[in-house]
C-alpha cells in the first residue's frame, strides 16, 4: 500500500452488520474490497471489539493510518450516552478507548449520521460546498449532520426537534411513509413542514438528503420549495465508511 501514502481506515458499525474498508483520502474510494462482518447478536463492546480487530487485521494497515469508526448513537467525546440500536451494555462507554485497547491502535470515533455527512462534503455532493451544509437521512428516524466550512458540528439529533406535537421524526421519516401510506404528495408536505422549521432555525447553504428513499428523489424533492439547494446523497453505502476514515484523518493531522 505504500503508493497510496495517504489513506485512512473506515468501520461502520450498524445493527446487522460491521464493515470495514481502506480509503484512498484524495478520492474517496476503497483501496480494497470492503470486508462485513455480521453483527454478533449479543452486540457488547466485547464482541465489537472482537469484530472490529478481525476486520482490521484483514487488510496489511501501517501504524500511523487513522482508524476512523462510524457509530449508531451520539458520542460525547467518544463516550456513548444512549444506545438503541446495539446492547444496553454501551452505555457510558467511552468507544474510542476501548476499541484503541483491544486494536493497539488510537481510533478516532463519530457518529453515523455524523460520519455520512462528512462524507458527503468530502467526496460526495456536497463537495466543494462552502458555508452550512446540512445532511439529513430520511430511514426508519432522520439522522442529521451538520458541517461548516468542512467542520462538524457533532451529535446534532435534528429528527427530534418536536414540531406540531411530535417528535419530528415520527412524522416525516421514511417509515412514517410506508406505515401510514402516504402517497409522495402526502409526504412532501411533511418534510416540507419539516425542512422549512429546520431552515429557520439553522439557514443551511445546502440540504443533502440521505438514505435509502434518496434513490427516487426525483419523486419528492422537486415538490419541495425551501431556500436552500436540496440534493441527493450521492456515496450511499460508501458514506459511513469514507466519512469515518475522512473525519479520522482530519483530527489526527
Amino acid at each position: 500500500m505504500s503508493k497510496h501514502s495517504k489513506i485512512a481506515f473506515g468501520i461502520d458499525i450498524g445493527g446487522s452488520g460491521i464493515k470495514g474498508a481502506p480509503v484512498d483520502l484524495e478520492t474517496g474510494e476503497f483501496i480494497a474490497e470492503r470486508v462485513r462482518i455480521p453483527t454478533p447478536e449479543a452486540s457488547t463492546p466485547e464482541a465489537v471489539c472482537e469484530v472490529i480487530a478481525e476486520l482490521v487485521d484483514e487488510f496489511d494497515l501501517a501504524p500511523d493510518v487513522p482508524i476512523g469508526v462510524a457509530f449508531p448513537a451520539p458520542l460525547y467525546h467518544g463516550v456513548i450516552r444512549h444506545i438503541a440500536n446495539l446492547d444496553q451494555s454501551w452505555k457510558g462507554v467511552n468507544l474510542e478507548e476501548v476499541v484503541s485497547a483491544r486494536i493497539g491502535r488510537p481510533v478516532i470515533a463519530v457518529n453515523d449520521a455524523d460520519a455520512a455527512g462528512f462524507g458527503e462534503v468530502a467526496y460526495g455532493a456536497a463537495k466543494g460546498a462552502e458555508g452550512v451544509v446540512l445532511l439529513a437521512t430520511l430511514g426508519t428516524g432522520i439522522g442529521s449532520a451538520i458541517i461548516v466550512d468542512g467542520v462538524l458540528l457533532p451529535n446534532t439529533e435534528l429528527g427530534h426537534l418536536e414540531l406540531d406535537g411530535h417528535d419530528a421524526e415520527t412524522r416525516a421519516a421514511d417509515s412514517a411513509r410506508d406505515r401510514e401510506n402516504l402517497d409522495w404528495d402526502e409526504w412532501a408536505a411533511r418534510l416540507q413542514r419539516y425542512f422549512s422549521h429546520v431552515e429557520m432555525l439553522l439557514a443551511p447553504d445546502l440540504i443533502v438528503i440521505g438514505g435509502g428513499v434518496s434513490k427516487h428523489h426525483q419523486k419528492f424533492l422537486p415538490l419541495l420549495n425551501l431556500h436552500a439547494k436540496v440534493i441527493p446523497a450521492e456515496l450511499r453505502n460508501a458514506a459511513g465508511i469514507s466519512g469515518a476514515a475522512a473525519y479520522a484523518a482530519q483530527r489526527t493531522h
